[in-house]
């Protein structure tokens, strides 16, 4: 058997985070990502990230980002590594970049400037901004969008300043969606043999991420702020209550899952009081229903209540980020995984989320430069012109 994306190469100019976890996204499916790193910077400023480190070059950060990939050492801004990047680019499906928006055009990176050496090459292409527009230029990253997007006011309690999201998250969702763009692009130029650019942005993914709630404001005019312990904004019991040693998460999303919670909490006078027997009649008796709620679940530990309703009433409980990875049911799903790195040997980190019947690929990131002389000897580079591109410092 092969793997989803066997056969699939990707040229990828990219750093740092939202590039990195797209193509990561491909190369644990069996794609060749061919990491073109500027070694006259130290390679992917994500090699640099602190404040944990393997060794020189290698930090907790860049490898969370750069599993199964190669490295090629490339100065893009030298006339003689056209030459290289074109080669790559015949015997690839797509280059992939998240430079800032005017510099893909500057590089050589579009697809009318890449299509007579492969007219069917796609161009992926992550900015900030989008390459179009007054802000192609900007630079931004992602807690910027986050705060124009609106994520800032619909994210925390009330009466406390506006909050972002824990983690990078316009970066990984950018990154996820990058990865499913140069998808798109291949499926088609493998079908049709045309190739093209494909664009995706931390802007434009932020914005769309805010779904109904930007229809409800689109269309309803309705403007979406902050209720008290994470609760929806509609649907109710479906926040935070507190339990005997601290909270549990609960979301009754189904009207079904309100008659067993009343069931299993011994309340089976819910079902019917006129004040909890429906959505409506929830959300408009909140403070009230949280009060009852909180006194019935503080009888007993969140473990107890997450045991008693096995998995009949959708629950969690409120993990740390060490708590959460060292769940028995993380184990289970084997969603930890041991990466092999040459120097540092294994490496720990999250699986993949896509599972196929067959093993992944698990090879820690690459170090600075480590494939450069295997991938030009494979576009039919002899030892000479190699030893020639180092002296020009081309190559490292």
């Amino acid at each position: 058997m092969t793997l989803p994306l066997s056969g699939v190469r990707i040229v990828a100019v990219e750093q740092y985070g939202a590039g990195p976890f797209a193509t990561q996204h491909l190369a644990d499916l069996g794609a060749e990502i061919i990491k073109v790193e500027n070694f006259r910077e130290g390679g992917d400023v994500g090699r640099a990230v602190g404040p944990y480190f393997f060794g020189e070059g290698d930090s907790h950060f860049f490898e969370a980002f750069n599993r199964n990939k190669c490295s090629l050492t490339l100065d893009l801004k030298k006339a003689e590594a056209r030459q290289v990047l074109l080669d790559l680019v015949k015997k690839s499906d797509a280059v992939f970049n998240n430079l800032r928006g005017d510099l893909p055009a500057k590089l050589g990176l579009t697809y009318d400037q890449l299509k007579e050496s492969n007219p069917a090459i796609v161009c992926g292409h992550l900015s900030a901004y989008g390459r179009t527009g007054s802000r192609a230029a900007w630079p931004g990253y992602d807690y910027l969008m986050q705060a124009e997007a609106g994520y800032l006011s619909v994210t925390g309690e009330p009466d406390s300043p506006p909050a972002r999201f824990g983690l990078s998250i316009i970066d990984l969702m950018t990154g996820t969606t990058a990865a499913m763009a140069l998808l798109a692009g291949i499926v088609q130029a493998r079908a049709s043999g045309i190739g093209r650019d494909m664009d995706v942005s931390l802007f434009d993914v932020a914005m769309h991420n805010l779904a109904y709630v930007a229809t409800w404001y689109l269309n309803g005019d309705v403007v979406t702020g902050r209720d008290r312990r994470s609760s929806h904004p509609s649907l109710t019991p479906s926040q935070l209550y507190k339990t005997q040693d601290g909270w549990i998460f609960l979301m009754c999303n189904k009207e079904k899952f309100w008659g067993v919670l009343a069931e299993v909490l011994d309340k089976p006078s819910w079902v019917t009081d006129e004040r909890f027997n429906n959505f409506k009649a929830r959300l408009a008796n909140r403070d009230l229903l949280e009060k009852e709620l909180d006194a019935a679940l503080s009888t007993a530990t969140t473990q107890e209540w997450l045991r008693r309703f096995g998995g009949r009433v959708p629950a969690a409980p409120v993990y740390d980020v060490k708590q959460a990875l060292d769940n028995p049911f993380v184990a289970e799903r084997e969603g930890v995984v041991n990466a092999e790195h040459p120097r540092f040997g294994k490496i720990r980190g999250v699986a993949a989320p896509v599972r196929v019947d067959e093993p992944l690929p698990l090879r820690a990131a690459p170090d600075l430069g480590q494939d450069t002389d295997r991938l030009l000897t494979e576009l039919g580079y002899d030892a000479d012109r190699i030893a020639s591109l180092r002296e020009k410092a081309v190559v490292q």
